[in-house]
């Protein structure tokens, strides 16, 4: 039985844009989007028997994700996913007897294990959160990321001063970056050095670092952990976004590699990674193996032989968007060579084949994010899934277990032998909603943008498409810059919520963005406002040539991030065809966002150098400068954790409209960050967006 809360919600939807549905069906709603289940992290036992993965459903009321432990036999016909509890991260022991998983059931992150045909069972009570780790292929080990401060000598001094911290209400502050004193009851925080904050968090003086622990016969932690990182002053994994693709151990259990950034007092503007190795009994200190390299290294992997360090590379510092290649060292001889230098894509992090002859990879690729095998010896690359979009992947075995979305799928699993042969599904979560709901079409379209390049783009029909009639627009432009719209299942921006609205979308990959090769990447930096825009203008009008059902004359541009910038651009320089723009947590000043954004590398690299050394590469494309030239009614919506940029861009660009008298509205979270993620939150963001373009676009509209 649905609660009052989920009808009501339901109740928003029922609008005339879709009487397209049948009496069984309806078009695809924000309520459809917060509600499916999102299957992601899938690990296959060792003999490829069974598959462990990791599923988040939604507790509407509640207004937050629930994420649980799930296992599938692959040997049993017919079988069906078992759910085992609440957790994440399941990983296998090397003999497949027992799976491992991360789960905070007894109030803080700890290990457990369900051993076959035993109940689930923590093995870890360590006085702080384990975020993530890595089995030793003995089976008798665990290698662990922790949070804490630096210059502790054990996790129990950890814990005293987040209890101490907690107990002050926030007011003590570790010594490495901040005083180190307080008053018992003053809630200040001294900082020394940025990071100050960081995405979404401000910074409390602890770090990411890497533990090994011992486990007993029984297969619980004994003992203090070793501290395998001690003195370095970064983070393993990297934060925010780190996790253990970034560290891994030997097969011969001995040695432990990771990448780290020390950068010191430079790190918001360093993205120097290096590949470090450390005995993994701790007897000695970490050894840089990358250090000739000031560009990115990361994502170890060691070859199952044991004799070849497989790791990815960029070239350029402070660049976070230069190619990932492909590295292969010779760990006996310290030879290093490029896998792959004729494959023009940047790599996601590696898998490897029982045999050591091939990686798997995963890749933005015209329009997909796909998966590729890298064949060790030779660099040739093939692609084995290659529509839609591959999340997760794991090899086992003789098999591949791919996680995989497209437009009108949320991520299920798919399983394929070591080629991409025999590609089939083997879950199917989201059967019984997805038969309910009426999704749209989309064709990819291709055109002549800046410098005479072919440039991609989508269009999708509304929900209920007629031929013949024409449709109001939805165009947007994705952010990063160095990013792309893909055929997924997006949770934030998904086109078909518009299309479900009685929306034709139109999107551009413009230069910028990914999956066409890195020159075609590069070509943004320091020219955010003319080579993007001018893609974005020739595929707009190439759009309207080529489909003949998009109304020119009812049209909004919406965009996020670097999205955001671009709507406040086009809102001064590129705003004759719009009705309406809506502007999520978008760059207003560029000249500020450099002094307020976290990472300034990014900054810098777009910009070619830092603010007051270049001060007219910051105002040449500054949306602000042009603000005597908005005229179209705008909603912005930022949010007060959005440290990436900060919500005073969302102020200043709302303070600007409203002072000139253009019809505009503000929406803001004040508990959601550079992105919203809560089910209601998301919810209510897509009512108030869909509110606004109907307002704008309907056929009797002359507010404009």
């Amino acid at each position: 039985m649905k609660s009052l809360l989920t009808v009501l919600v339901l109740a928003l939807f029922a609008t005339p844009a879709f009487a397209a549905g049948s009496a069984s069906t309806h078009p695809f709603n924000a309520m459809d989007l917060a509600m499916m289940a999102r299957v992601s992290d899938p690990h296959l036992s060792p003999d490829g028997a069974e598959v462990a993965f990791s599923v988040r459903e939604t507790d509407y009321a509640a207004n937050k994700g629930m994420t649980s432990i799930w296992t599938l036999n692959l040997k049993q016909p017919g079988a069906k996913p078992q759910k085992l509890m609440p957790g994440n991260s399941p990983r296998w022991s090397a003999d497949g007897k027992t799976l491992y998983f991360l789960s905070d059931k007894t109030g803080s992150s700890q290990l457990w294990q369900a051993a076959a045909g035993g109940n689930p069972e923590q093995i870890s009570k360590l006085p702080v959160d384990i975020n993530n780790y890595q089995i030793s292929p003995d089976g008798q080990h665990l290698l662990l990321s922790l949070d804490v401060f630096t210059d502790c000598n054990d996790l129990a001094c950890t814990k005293a001063r987040l209890d101490a911290r907690a107990a002050q209400g926030g007011a003590s502050a570790a010594k490495d970056r901040t005083s180190g004193a307080a008053a018992d009851k003053a809630s200040g925080r001294l900082y020394r050095r940025l990071f100050v904050r960081h995405w979404d968090k401000w910074s409390d003086g602890r770090r990411s670092q890497l533990f090994m622990a011992r486990l007993d016969g029984n297969g619980k932690l004994v003992g203090d952990p070793v501290w395998l990182t001690k003195g370095i002053d970064g983070d393993v994994p990297s934060k925010p976004e780190g996790d253990d693709t970034e560290y891994t151990i030997s097969p011969d259990g001995k040695t432990v590699y990771f990448d780290v950034r020390i950068a010191g007092t430079t790190e918001p503007w360093s993205t120097n990674f290096d590949i470090y190795a450390v005995p993994a009994d701790g007897s000695a200190a970490p050894t840089n193996l990358t250090a000739k390299n000031l560009a990115w290294d990361g994502f170890p992997l060691v070859s199952p032989d044991g004799k070849t360090l497989y790791y990815l590379a960029m070239k350029t510092p402070g660049f976070e968007a230069d190619r990932f290649a492909i590295m292969a060292r010779d760990i006996a001889s310290g030879r290093t060579h490029e896998v792959d230098p004729d494959w023009d894509r940047t790599a996601g992090p590696l898998a490897i084949s029982p045999d050591g002859s091939t990686l798997y990879t995963s890749a933005d690729d015209w329009g997909n994010h796909a998966l590729f095998a890298v064949d060790t010896r030779s660099g040739a690359v093939s692609k084995l899934a290659s529509d839609g979009t591959v999340t997760g992947f794991d090899v086992s075995g003789s098999h591949l277990v791919i996680a995989r979305q497209d437009f009108q799928h949320p991520t299920d699993l798919y399983l394929a032998g070591l080629h991409g042969e025999n590609f089939h599904q083997i879950t199917r979560f989201n059967a019984a909603r997805l038969k309910t709901i009426e999704f749209a079409d989309f064709d990819f379209f291709t055109f002549k943008g800046w410098h005479n390049d072919t440039v991609q783009g989508y269009v999708m029909k509304p929900v209920g498409y007629i031929p013949g009639k024409k449709y109001p627009v939805a165009f947007l432009v994705h952010g990063g810059p160095q990013g792309a719209w893909t055929d997924d299942f997006h949770y934030r921006w998904n086109p078909e919520t518009y299309a479900g609205q009685g929306f034709a979308v139109v999107a551009i990959n413009f230069h910028g963005s990914t999956g066409y090769g890195q020159a075609f990447t590069d070509a943004i930096s320091q020219h955010w406002g003319d080579r993007p825009l001018d893609d974005l203008k020739a595929g707009w009008e190439a759009a309207l040539k080529q489909f003949p059902f998009l109304d020119s004359k009812r049209a909004c541009a919406l965009g996020a991030s670097y999205g955001g910038y671009m709507v406040y651009w086009m809102a001064g320089v590129w705003n004759q065809p719009w009705k309406c723009l809506v502007d999520h947590d978008g760059v207003f000043d560029a000249r500020m966002m450099y002094y307020a954004t976290d990472e300034l590398w990014f900054e810098e690299h777009e910009n070619g150098g830092t603010q007051y050394d270049h001060p007219a590469n910051y105002e040449k494309f500054n949306p602000l400068d042009h603000v005597k030239d908005w005229r179209v009614p705008m909603l912005v919506v930022h949010s007060s954790h959005d440290y990436r940029i900060p919500i005073t861009q969302g102020l200043g660009a709302f303070t600007a409209l409203q002072r000139q008298g253009i019809p505009s509205e503000f929406l803001t979270f004040p508990d959601e960050t550079h992105f919203v993620s809560k089910p209601q939150n998301s919810v209510m963001w897509h009512n108030t967006v869909n509110a606004w373009l109907k307002r704008w676009t309907s056929p009797d509209s002359t507010k404009h």
